[in-house]
This record gives structure tokens, sequence and C-alpha cells, in this order.
């Protein structure tokens, strides 16, 4: 990746300017909540006063809230204070494009312009051209990032210091959160000690880790499409499509893919990364891919009438508001839609009647 020096950012980054834009990207979707309520009661305040720490280095992130989602895997999430997650944002309004820039197309996820919707019209283009794939995921991507990679690889771009040291602070705050998820790994040059000593996680939930994993994934793109010259390939998050013509080929591409990924310390799933022909259905991003339809997986649906079963119980309670309900639902047959799914929609929404108890 062509270097281009980045010395300058730190009066963009702590504008009162950027920390008001930032608190509102924060705040969307979440403005009645009582942290962030507290937070907007006295805004400019909070505001000034963030501004201040940030300006003479005496910021400090507070403690993560964690809880775990059971849906569509179970998932540690950590939750950072409203303030911190106002500091993330405008940290990444003022990086992130200088990344962006340089990113692939073919990664998908979490980026202006992209998304899930465009990485399944990109995946079903391909599944049309090409007889075999190479599914792979990255054995639990968030709990393995290494710290040091990271640092490495945004230090590249980002030259100015005290950006540079936010950026330290932050990375440390999120050190060891997803410990329990690890699985200790030994990779090629390492000591017996080597896995113990180096810091490694991104709590899942942090604007900032969402962009960091596609900072650390673009050294996969690049190998992908420069070094092995596939351009049939798109990635979301770390859930990868490969596709060719033929299977030894992707084989061999998986042989490839692994030994890189040692050198960012990560590791393919054994069980979730297979060769198999398309013709089969390729599972990507709550679908069924197949040549001529596109259907929802089974437990995808399940998991849509386990939640509207609770919705019509919390509803019936009147504890729950009915345009939480109307925008779930609305959000899921958006999603619906993208396959050949019309019939069941019908029969799904008909099937769920949402009346208050009297």
């Amino acid at each position: 990746m062509r270097v281009k020096s980045h010395a300058n950012l730190w009066p963009r980054v702590t504008s009162f300017e950027n920390l008001y834009d930032a608190f509102r990207a924060a705040r969307k979707g979440k403005r009645g909540r009582p942290d962030v309520a507290a937070f907007e009661f006295s805004l400019e305040s909070k505001l000034l006063a963030l501004q201040r720490e940030l300006l003479d280095g005496t910021y400090r992130p507070g403690g993560y809230r964690h809880f775990v989602v059971r849906e569509p895997v179970e998932r540690k999430i950590s939750a950072a204070p409203f303030r911190d997650r106002v500091v993330h944002h405008a940290l990444c309004r003022v990086i992130e494009p200088l990344f962006d820039r340089v990113f692939l197309p073919h990664s998908f996820a979490n980026r202006i312009g992209k998304g899930s919707h465009r990485a399944i019209r990109r995946a079903q283009e391909l599944i049309a051209k090409y007889p075999y794939v190479l599914k792979a995921d990255v054995s639990k991507f968030f709990p393995s990032v290494d710290h040091g990679v990271l640092w490495g690889l945004l230090a590249k771009r980002v030259r100015c210091a005290p950006t540079r040291r936010l950026i330290r602070v932050i990375l440390d705050s999120g050190a060891g959160v997803l410990a329990g998820e690890y699985r200790m790994t030994w990779f090629p040059g390492d000591t017996l000690l080597s896995p113990l000593e180096r810091a490694r996680g991104l709590p899942i939930g942090n604007l900032t880790s969402q962009f960091w994993a596609n900072v650390y994934l673009h050294e996969l793109d690049r190998f992908v499409v420069g070094t092995l010259g596939h351009d049939a390939y798109l990635r979301y998050v770390d859930d990868i499509l490969l596709f060719g013509g033929e299977k030894a080929a992707l084989h061999d591409a998986r042989r490839r893919l692994e030994a890189f990924l040692a050198g960012l310390r990560l590791t393919l799933h054994p069980k979730k990364t297979r060769v198999f022909p398309v013709a089969a259905g390729v599972p990507f991003l709550g679908f069924v891919h197949q040549t001529h339809r596109v259907r929802l997986r089974r437990d995808g649906v399940r998991r849509f009438m386990r939640r509207m079963r609770r919705y019509q119980r919390a509803f019936a309670e009147r504890a729950l508001p009915a345009a939480r309900v109307t925008a779930s639902v609305q959000s899921w047959v958006a999603h619906a839609s993208h396959g050949q799914t019309y019939r069941l929609r019908e029969a799904l929404l008909a099937r769920f009647v949402f009346s208050a108890a009297r």
C-alpha cells in the first residue's frame, strides 16, 4: 500500500464542529436512551469538557458494559459509554476517509455506498458465472485481532502524533475484553510465551472496531486480488467468497490464504471453510444463493418467528411500542425481499397479529 503522510489531523479531530457532528452520529437511533438524553441535556458543556480532555491529553475511556446476544450466533457485545462513542465517531470521521480511498471494491462491510445488499447482489453475479466457490471464515476474528499488527497498519497512514495517541488509548482500552473467546494459537516464529505476551481483541460494538476490521483485512484483499490474481472475490467483515472454474485451483488458494493469514496471526475456521459447487447453494449473509434462486436460510426464518412471538407478548403487555414493532418488521421485510420470498413473507406476516391486552 502506497503510504501518504497525514501529519496534522488533530485540529480536525478535536474541533467543536467535528465533536458536535460526532455527537449527532452517535445519537442516531438512540435518542430515547437515558445516557444519551443526559449528555444532550447539557450538550455544549459536555462537548467542551470532552474537547479540553482531548487537547490536554487527559481523556481516558470509561469502562465497557458487556452483554451477550444469541442471534444469529452467540456473541459478547461490549458497549462503551456514550461520551466515548462520541470520541470514536469524531476520530473515524477524520481518519476513515484516508483508508477508505485505498480499500478495494471487493470489501463491502461498514463502508459508505456498500453494505450487505450490494454484497448480496455481487455474490449473485459471481454465482451465475462460476461453477465453484471457496467459502471461508476467519476463526474468532474480533477476539484474534493482534494489536501489534493493527497498530502497524494504522500508523502507516496516520502520522499525526496526537491522533496516534488517541488511537492507542482507544485500542488499549479494548485489550482483553474478548480474552475468554480466544483459543490460544502459536504461529511460525513464536516462542512458548509469544501468544501470552501479545495484546489482542477488538470490542464488538465499537465503531472503531468495525473500521479497524476493514483496515486489518484490507491486507487480505490486496493479497487475494493483487498476489493471487483472483478478482472473483468478495468479503463482508471476515466472511469470504472466492469463485473459480476449477476446484483444484480453489483448494490451492485456500492453502495460500492460510499461510498469508498466519502473518496476520489469524486462522481460517476449519469447519466453515470449504470448496464446493455453487449448484449446492452458497450460504452468505442470511441467504442461500443458487444460480437461479435466492432463498432465506431456515435458521433466519426461525429467528424472525421467535422474535415476533416475543414482540407479540410484549406488545400485549403494553411493554413494547407499535413503532418498534413496525420498524423491526419493515427491516426484516427489506432484507428478505432480496430473495424469492414473496409467499414466505406473506404467510409469516399474516401469521402474527398484534393486539394489546384489555
